[in-house]
């Protein structure tokens, strides 16, 4: 009777109908479908008991084992820590357990009154969550709600960093990493991270819904992105989101970043970190605090549990690390660089293929132009906009064009216009990371000679100068809006110069 209760339960039918189906009185259902809800355990686990079994197994949630001078309730409590960490470990079951209990105490309880204490137990000692985690089984990660930051030593500017937490589900053993955002790149990266941490791979990732990892949302069948899926065949695992509303799914990882803050973030209040890496090296110094420090009222740590339980049962890591590429076309420009417009920044490649189509293949780190399947040139990825990354061979210095420039030649054309254009176009060429790269703003200055007179492009230079912006454009603008006629004011805020600055009397 009582497992037919629990069966019609499972299959979603109300208590009233139940109590219909077997001819039984609603509250006796009602009793049994709260004893079984309260239990923890499924329809499968019961199923295995006899009739007998299940009486006696809801006669003892009814009426618990007293502790007072019970010999065996003692012997039971102390085989409890065991059972815990047994668990973890896969193929384990209860009942193998309950077996070796006995065979240790014969007049021990039976496996009803042992899965109803111990249940018990759990529930006082804040167990019971984590044993359902096999060892080797899962990997939860998910991303903080409160950002860290990181100060960019170049310009100044406070930048914030997501914050990537990974908690394996037996041993609870943690990795962190800030990065700059949650976009894909970063998110396998950090999980490539925390794989090599735990040196060793689980059988499935869980991540909480995220953007990266999920393509399309589904209550039974989410949509991996295709790139998260090749990601975990490299690793040869697998990765399926925490189901939505199912809470279950993500409190052990949610309970990480909960802790993450007292012990990561609280150990690195108030200091300054000039880069990224620097910000890490910090996070990683607390982390190992945090997963050494012994669990509250245990006496054995997160790295305890791992090294017992977990290390052994990972799966290897693969020979070779994955790196996630992605790809642009682009064209050698006449500069011999090509744009990495994600980015916003220049790369060089060899002069012979300007006015040629490339192909950008990049990584996180990297930056590789192919040309008809050829790597015609290699850089470290620069994420600064609009700056230039030039290998210096790459330009065309001893090329027929180049060949008849100099920096020296520059200078020598723009003293011979005046003073003040000669320092700008020194600074023109000053600012640029090689001359070279300056040599088309130099000529695009020069050339105005022709248009507008020496007298001219002096002033404009001038002018350009107290504000100290360098570039062919700024000459260009303060030509055509006619203020090289207006005499630098010193208490004048230094603004940039563009086409929307309009000229004096505009709007009068």
């Amino acid at each position: 009777m009582i497992k037919e209760i629990i069966r019609l339960k499972t299959e979603d039918l109300s208590n009233s109908r139940i109590a219909k189906a077997l001819n039984l009185s609603r509250p006796t259902v009602i009793k049994y479908v709260k004893q079984f809800e309260a239990s923890g355990f499924s329809l499968h686990e019961l199923s295995k008991l006899s009739n007998q079994e299940l009486h006696e197994f809801f006669e003892a949630t009814a009426t618990p084992l007293r502790a007072e001078g019970n010999i065996r309730f003692i012997e039971l409590i102390e085989f409890f820590p065991y059972v815990e960490r047994e668990l973890r470990k896969t193929g384990v079951t209860r009942q193998i357990l309950w077996e070796e209990y006995k065979n240790k105490h014969p007049g021990g309880v039976m496996y009803s009154r042992f899965c109803f204490h111990f249940q018990a137990w759990c529930k006082q000692n804040g167990a019971y969550m984590h044993i359902e985690h096999k060892a080797g089984d899962k990997l939860y990660v998910d991303y903080a709600g409160k950002k860290l930051s990181f100060i960019d030593r170049a310009t100044g500017e406070i930048k914030e960093a997501e914050v990537f937490v990974a908690t394996l589900g037996a041993s609870q053993l943690t990795y962190v990493e800030a990065t700059i955002s949650q976009s894909l790149p970063d998110f396998l990266h950090s999980l490539q991270g925390a794989f090599h941490y735990f040196g060793g791979v689980t059988s499935a990732v869980v991540p909480d819904n995220l953007k990266a990892a999920v393509a399309k949302s589904n209550k039974y069948e989410p949509t991996i992105t295709e790139r998260l899926a090749g990601f975990a065949s490299h690793y040869g695992t697998t990765t399926y989101p925490a189901r939505v509303r199912k809470p279950k799914d993500k409190a052990l990882v949610e309970g990480a970043v909960k802790i993450v803050y007292h012990r990561i973030y609280a150990a690195i209040r108030g200091k300054e970190f000039y880069s990224l890496d620097a910000l890490n090296k910090a996070i990683k110094e607390a982390l190992e605090g945090y997963n050494n420090i012994h669990f509250q009222g245990k006496n054995y740590s997160r790295r305890d549990l791992f090294e017992e339980l977990e290390r052994d049962v990972l799966k290897p890591l693969p020979a070779m690390a994955y790196e996630l590429k992605e790809y642009k076309l682009a064209t050698a420009q006449k500069n011999s660089h090509v744009y990495l417009g994600k980015d916003k920044h220049y790369y060089s490649v060899p002069y012979a293929y300007i006015g040629k189509k490339v192909k950008l293949a990049f990584t996180r780190r990297v930056v590789e132009v192919y040309y008809n399947h050829k790597r015609i040139a290699l850089h470290q990825r620069d994420y600064a906009p609009y700056k230039y990354t030039t290998t210096k061979s790459h330009l065309p210095s001893s090329h027929q064009f180049m060949s008849e420039w100099c920096p020296e030649k520059f200078i020598r054309w723009a003293a011979g216009v005046g003073p003040s254009t000669e320092a700008y176009i020194k600074k023109v060429l000053e600012v640029k990371q090689y001359p070279e790269q300056g040599y088309k703003s130099c000529l695009g200055v020069l050339g105005f000679v022709k248009r507008v007179g020496k007298e001219r492009l002096e002033k404009a230079c001038a002018r350009a100068l107290h504000f100290e912006a360098y570039s062919y454009q700024t000459i260009k603008n303060i030509l055509e809006k006619g203020l090289d006629s207006l005499a630098p004011n010193n208490n004048t805020l230094k603004i940039p110069f563009h086409s929307n600055i309009r000229e004096e009397g505009y709007y009068k």
